[in-house]
């Protein structure tokens, strides 16, 4: 791959998009007067904002990079995943969203609070924070592929990809600590627009690429079953079927959208109840029309390099956008995958510092410390993280597994658990404190070995007995499978006491 088709057109249009962003979002936080204004915008956001800010907090340059490559490697299965994410999204939006409304929130973990108590919060926060950096760290690592391409030929080959993620990184940084959620929000919808049409530009260049267009690729992709949706398999191993995309899709947008900060604060955002449910259900549909505008540039994709080997799948369209795109529009594609990081990137560090400053840092004192304060705390958080998820890119390695099912099997790690806590919380109406941190430490524990039950067979062979069948569980599973064992360990650590009152 070279970099040297970015031309001063491309290199125009990125500098511009890139200086616009920034400044826009250092203006949107001209008015910030207190925490609230910094970390839910006021509660003053338009529900359709709302929307489009959860689309693009979720389809980050994940979806531009790693999802064309699921199609080029496999088929449209990735689809069942996002029909599950729909379904889940409608209970979260009646189950869950009344709830967080109920009270003057700033996270969701405070809702934990006012039902088990303060180390609840508290342990969920770090929870949240440590798996939230963790994953956000890899999609940062994601969109650095395009941004190392560019600047590839003038750089040391060792010093590409780390150069990239500070560039990003810094960016980033810049906007989300001067703007908060109003200018995540805002940004967001700006970037989500790019990136769409981004997409849809890479769509119309692939089947111009290819003799016979489109018509020929769907024929083609017809033909080697690449257009199937649907997989009605019933073992637990495979990631894209009915039974895993469904059910197991459902119960992780649940986890991700309910009990996840990072979009929960972009719906307390919202003006009401209302406006927030209607954001987060109309996300769900939208994520699935992107979704599959992504698959199929990844089937054009897989149609033009027939034999052609690549180190990575996420490799794919990146190459494709530098050998073949016109300049001017490489430019734009860089920005898109640009807008779909920053995106992701910001929400993480304005949701990590939230939680940071009103779970763990404002709980510390006997006297909550003035609003001037905690403002200030919290954007001294949002600095604070944004360097640490820059850092936590660095030390990624580059594989050849998609980035996306990395990513996404991090945060399946804890999430079942989380979303455990909120169900014990609900459902089980004589758990305590002690149950909820039991039943959470217990999902957690057992999801360590689930998820590295492959890695810790190979290293410990006496464990291969044991964990070989874990080893194939794929990641769909792995949210309702630590959800399950969360509310089942809570539910019966609430019996074995003699008095529902314990603690």
């Amino acid at each position: 791959m070279s970099g040297t088709r970015f031309g001063w057109l491309d290199l125009l249009v990125l500098l511009v998009y890139l200086a616009g962003t920034t400044v826009l979002g250092v203006w949107l936080g001209r008015d910030q007067k207190n925490s609230k204004d910094y970390f839910v915008a006021g509660r003053n956001i338009p529900w359709w904002a709302v929307m489009f800010s959860i689309v693009a907090a979720e389809t980050s340059a994940l979806t531009f990079i790693s999802v064309p490559g699921l199609a080029v490697i496999g088929n449209f299965g990735f689809l069942q995943v996002c029909l599950g994410y729909v379904l889940g999204r409608v209970v979260v939006a009646y189950v869950l969203l009344p709830r967080y409304f109920e009270g003057d929130l700033v996270t969701a973990y405070e809702l934990l609070e006012t039902r088990f108590g303060m180390a609840t919060r508290r342990f969920t926060s770090v929870v949240f924070m440590v798996t939230r950096g963790m994953a956000d760290s890899v999609r940062v690592f994601a969109s650095a592929i395009p941004i190392a391409i560019v600047i590839g030929p003038s750089l040391p080959r060792e010093l590409v990809m780390p150069a990239a993620i500070v560039i990003l990184g810094v960016l980033t940084i810049i906007y989300t600590y001067k703007g908060g959620m109003r200018a995540v929000v805002w940004t967001e919808l700006l970037q989500a627009g790019v990136y769409a049409t981004g997409g849809l530009s890479a769509a119309y260049l692939v089947g111009q690429a290819v003799s016979g267009g489109w018509t020929q690729i769907l024929a083609d992709a017809g033909a080697q079953d690449k257009l199937r949706v649907f997989d009605f398999y019933t073992g637990f191993d495979r990631p894209f079927t009915a039974f895993a995309g469904i059910i197991g899709g459902a119960v992780l947008t649940m986890a991700s959208h309910g009990a996840d900060q990072t979009i929960v604060q972009r719906m307390l955002s919202a003006r009401s109840l209302k406006d927030a449910q209607k954001a987060i259900i109309g996300s769900g549909i939208a994520v699935l029309a992107l979704m599959t505008l992504f698959l199929t540039v990844g089937i054009g994709l897989w149609s033009y390099y027939q034999g052609t080997t690549f180190n990575s799948p996420d490799q794919i369209f990146p190459t494709f956008i530098f050998e073949k795109m016109p300049n001017g529009l490489i430019g734009l594609l860089v920005a898109s995958i640009l807008a779909a990081t920053m995106s992701t990137h910001s929400g993480a560090i304005n949701s990590l510092a939230a939680t940071t400053t009103h779970d763990i840092y404002v709980p510390l004192f006997r006297k909550a410390p003035n609003e001037a304060a905690t403002f200030r705390a919290g954007r001294w958080f949002a600095l604070a993280w944004g360097v640490v998820l820059t850092f936590g890119a660095l030390l990624f390695p580059e594989g050849r597994t998609p980035v996306v099912e990395i990513a996404l099997s991090i945060a399946s790690f804890t999430q079942g658990a989380l979303l455990g806590g909120f169900f014990l919380g609900i459902f089980v109406k004589r758990a305590v404190q002690r149950d909820a941190i039991v039943g959470m430490s217990i999902g957690i524990a057992v999801m360590a070995f689930v998820v590295f039950a492959k890695q810790l067979s190979a290293a410990y062979p006496w464990l291969a007995s044991t964990l070989g069948p874990l080893a194939n569980i794929a990641w769909p599973w792995y949210v309702l499978i630590g959800t399950t064992i969360t509310v089942g360990s809570g539910f019966i650590s609430s019996h074995v006491r003699r008095s529902p009152d314990a603690a």
